[in-house]
């Protein structure tokens, strides 16, 4: 993996921590993204590890919610997070728990829309603000946050990453990583996809009419 200066330094924040207040933020910040159009009713935060430790202490409690309310990591609202939370009706819970075999910085976060649908994921902060998602709605998954996200949950068929990969060529989205994982020949499968611009309305529609494809979730950059 290559490391840049600013790895190292870390980002422009609010709060003591990269690991536990930006890197929190910025996995706060991916849900947001998955939810972004719908309104939040509820969210549960399940912390593993040094996460449950500083919870209070660095402010990592703030930063996980001001994340999923959509702020920056340089966000000076960050500090109110809960009350705005508190303001806007949206019920807030922590909980310690043990996640497994996983970083120590590591965060489930399940939030419950008005529309009555539950989404979920697993994220880790991984030093210098830097984050890794590790699975989404119970599944594995393995991206950075640093680019746009196309998340398809399909049918595991011949040909089906080249035909996913080709409706994303075709509208001029070039593709930064591809990673994709299965149950079993012929089963369930999902493809992750880091592409270098957005995923739009209509390139999702487009792949979600593949007969393979079950769902498809996209996420933007995580800032």
């Amino acid at each position: 993996m290559n490391i840049s200066m600013f790895d190292v330094l870390g980002p422009i924040m609010i709060g003591p921590s990269s690991s536990h207040t930006a890197g929190a933020q910025r996995i706060g910040k991916a849900m947001y993204n998955m939810i972004a159009d719908k309104q939040l009713k509820a969210v549960h935060f399940i912390l593993h590890g040094s996460f449950h430790l500083t919870l209070r202490g660095h402010g990592t409690d703030r930063a996980l919610v001001g994340g999923v309310l959509g702020m920056n990591s340089y966000d000076p609202q960050i500090k109110n997070s809960l009350e705005i939370a508190k303001e806007k009706g949206i019920q807030v819970e922590f909980e310690g728990g043990d996640l497994g075999d996983v970083h120590p910085n590591t965060v489930r976060i399940t939030a419950y829309t008005t529309d009555g649908q539950m989404t979920s994921l697993t994220g880790s902060s991984v030093g210098g603000g830097n984050i890794e998602i590790i699975d989404i709605n119970g599944t594995a998954a393995k991206f950075t946050g640093r680019y746009p996200a196309v998340i398809i949950n399909h049918y595991d068929r011949l040909g089906i990453i080249s035909h996913l990969t080709s409706i994303l060529a075709i509208n001029q989205i070039n593709i930064a990583t591809v990673v994709n994982s299965r149950d079993a020949t012929g089963k369930n499968a999902v493809t992750m996809i880091e592409t270098e611009s957005p995923v739009d309305s209509a390139v999702k529609k487009e792949l979600e009419s593949m007969p393979p494809v079950k769902s498809v979730v996209t996420m933007d950059k995580v800032n």
